[in-house]
C-alpha cells in the first residue's frame, strides 16, 4: 500500500513538473517571438513628413510648367488625382494619409487628400475627378510600399479608366522616391518622382 501511494504521489509530481515545463517552454517561445514581431512592425519604412518635389532628380514626361504627377495623362494638362506636387504624409499604424498640393492650368494651387489602409484592404478615395480604388501592400522586408490604384473619370459624356502602380521607398533619411507606372487608353508611361524632406 505504501509503495502504491508513493508511486501515485510520484506520478502526480512528475505530471505537475511536465505541465510546468510545457508552460515554461511556451513562455520562453513567446518571449523570443514577441521582439521579432515588434521588430518586424517597427522595421516598416515610415513616410511621415512634409516633402518638396524635386524636378531636377525626377524623370518622366510631363506638361511644361506642371509638376510631375502620376495622375497626369501623357501630352495633356495635369489631371491630378494620382500624385505630383508637394506632399504632406502622415503614417499612423495601418493608415497612410497623403495630401498633394498641385498647381492647375489656371495657376491656382489645389490640395487633395487620399487615405490608404496598409493592410492590403481596399481603400476608396473620392475627388472632383471621380472615385478611385486602391490597394497598398508592403514588400517582405518592409522597405517598400506598393499602391495599386484604379480610377474611372467621366468627362464630356465619356469615361476613361486609369490604373497606376506606385512603389514608395526612401533612398535615404531625407529623400522619398515614388516609381510609377500609369496605364491609360493612350498607352503606358513610367516615371520616377523624387521628394526632399523639408
Amino acid at each position: 500500500m505504501k509503495n502504491n501511494r508513493t508511486c501515485t504521489i510520484t506520478n502526480r509530481i512528475m505530471k505537475t513538473n511536465v505541465i510546468r515545463l510545457q508552460a515554461l517552454s511556451l513562455l520562453v517561445m513567446a518571449a523570443l517571438l514577441l521582439p521579432r514581431t515588434l521588430m518586424a512592425q517597427d522595421s516598416k519604412t515610415n513616410f511621415t513628413g512634409s516633402w518638396t518635389y524635386n524636378s531636377a532628380k525626377s524623370t518622366g514626361s510631363q506638361p511644361q510648367g506642371q509638376p510631375q504627377g502620376q495622375g497626369q495623362l501623357p501630352g495633356g494638362q495635369g489631371r491630378g488625382g494620382f500624385g505630383g506636387g508637394d506632399l504632406t504624409v502622415t503614417q499612423e499604424g495601418n493608415l497612410l494619409t497623403v495630401e498633394r498640393t498641385m498647381t492647375g492650368p489656371d495657376g491656382m494651387a489645389r490640395t487633395t487628400a487620399s487615405k490608404y489602409t496598409l493592410d492590403g484592404k481596399e481603400s476608396i478615395n473620392t475627388t472632383r475627378m471621380g472615385e478611385s480604388k486602391s490597394y497598398a501592400t508592403w514588400s517582405p522586408d518592409g522597405k517598400k510600399l506598393t499602391i495599386k490604384t484604379s480610377r474611372t473619370m467621366n468627362r464630356n459624356g465619356g469615361s476613361t479608366t486609369i490604373t497606376s502602380i506606385e512603389v514608395w521607398s526612401m533612398t535615404d533619411g531625407k529623400t522619398l522616391q515614388i516609381e510609377t507606372a500609369t496605364t491609360t487608353p493612350s498607352g503606358e508611361r513610367k516615371q520616377t518622382s523624387v521628394y526632399i524632406k523639408k
